[in-house]
């Protein structure tokens, strides 16, 4: 992967979402799974639900927290 190209990972990022998402079937569940997918990239120790909520949605971490638990 060449670093350079940084403006196009965030095409292909919505890409492979959206690819997920088509499988999921739900559309109301695609930005859960976006913000999931995102907050396993995202730095940090702990890769579960709680701390991913507070790094996507850091003004409304219960709520993303809720929202990521049963997307």
């Amino acid at each position: 992967m060449n670093l350079d190209q940084g403006g196009d990972s965030e095409a292909r990022f919505a890409e492979y979402v959206a690819g997920l998402g088509s499988v999921i079937g739900h559309v109301e569940r695609t930005r859960p799974l976006r913000d999931y997918c995102m907050g396993l990239m995202l730095p940090g120790e702990r890769k579960s639900v709680e701390p991913m909520a507070a790094r996507t949605a850091p003004a409304r971490t219960a709520a993303q927290h809720q929202s990521l638990l049963h997307f």
